[in-house]
């Protein structure tokens, strides 16, 4: 696959800019069709959890011209469903964060390595084709190129970091003439939502700078609700915990009234967090414990103990858990490597059935 994505990334050096944009936009990467002029600006995304069941809606938003274009998103597990979001679920919530300004005039190593991928979910929701795949990094990657897609030079290396802790990949084509059919121009948003049984909640975020110039600002609104307030932790300085409160009545009952979003519960801790960094820095994910008592895992951030950074309100001082965590580091990984592997097949078992040049990408978050 690397030596393919090289003769790609040659073939493509005469192409013009594609990437992806959003806003808001959902978790992207850099998997990407042929042809076009599109600029990624900005990406949302809500991580929900709840009875053990994370929903993660993201939305895609294709500006400028292009026939095919297409976006990937690394999840944490085996999605027993990927539907059609609420229309205005993400809007809603940059409005609780940022309303309107009043003037008197927002798995395993062993799976990692694996040479077959697994088409485990397939769907079209409006002009977008999902499938959801399971392989290793080169797997995946081979994949992408032989269902049309040119990679960015650093697929490889990004893609197998995602794969040795989850092989689970989502990706979503953009089909032009399908979206003229239905009446989509440019820059209308096709929210979706994976439903996924897991541990704990977990939003990639490296992903994001993928196919970027290392000093290329990244910039992205995360959204959790969870049933308690969580721990959080990343592996940089690039996240900033805006906001971390109970979720009000209002906007639990205005997101619960929105399409397919019934299940948002009574009763949610809300935390808003933006990114902002240079691609180089953005080398680790968002890891998240919502459980009393249990860490955040440093697998799921990606990271080792020693870059482990807490994500916690301005002004409030770091916990003891970061050194518990690191104490505990080299078995946490074992265990979870190992839970992950078991966990995929399980719930696999019952799961409801473009080039780029150097520097410029193909997806959003």
């Amino acid at each position: 696959m690397r030596r393919r994505l090289i003769a790609a990334t040659a073939a493509a050096a005469a192409l013009p800019v594609l990437v992806v944009s959003a806003a808001p936009a959902g978790a992207c990467g850099g998997l990407v069709g042929e042809n076009g002029t599109i600029e990624l600006v900005r990406t949302t995304t809500l991580a929900a959890y709840s009875d053990g069941i994370e929903r993660y809606v993201t939305a895609f938003e294709f500006t400028g011209e292009g026939e095919e274009v297409g976006s990937i998103i690394p999840l944490p597990d085996v999605p027993t469903d990927v539907t059609r979001a609420g229309d205005w679920t993400l809007q809603r919530l940059a409005l609780e964060v940022a309303p309107p300004v009043r003037s008197d005039d927002g798995a395993d190593a062993d799976v990692a390595a694996s040479a077959e991928v697994d088409v485990i979910l397939e769907t079209e929701v409006d002009a977008l084709d999902i499938t959801v795949i399971s392989g290793g990094g080169d797997a995946v990657g081979e994949w992408a190129l032989d269902n049309g897609f040119l990679l960015t030079p650093d697929a490889p290396e990004v893609l197998d970091y995602y794969a040795e802790r989850s092989p689970v990949f989502m990706a979503a084509r953009f089909d032009a003439q399908r979206a003229a059919d239905l009446g989509q121009g440019a820059g209308d948003s096709t929210p979706i939502m994976a439903t996924i049984p897991t541990d704990d909640p977990w939003v990639p975020v490296r992903i994001l700078g993928l196919g970027l110039d290392d000093d290329r600002t990244v910039e992205a609104d995360v959204f959790l609700l969870t049933e308690d307030r969580p721990e959080l932790l990343a592996g940089g300085t690039g996240m900033t915990l805006e906001r971390s409160e109970q979720a009000g009545d209002l906007l639990l009952d205005d997101l619960r009234s929105d399409v397919g979003m019934e299940w948002v519960p009574e009763d949610m801790w809300l935390s808003y967090l933006t990114v902002g960094a240079p691609a180089a820095e953005l080398d680790y994910d968002l890891a998240v414990s919502n459980r009393p008592g249990v860490t955040p895992s440093l697998v799921d951030a990606g990271v080792s103990a020693p870059d482990a950074v807490p994500v916690l309100p301005a002004g409030e001082p770091a916990a003891v858990w970061p050194v518990v965590a690191a104490v505990g580091a080299g078995a946490g990984v074992v265990l979870v490597g190992s839970y992950r592997h078991r966990s995929m097949r399980t719930n696999r078992a019952g799961a409801v059935p473009g080039g780029v040049p150097p520097g410029q990408t193909g997806w959003s978050a």
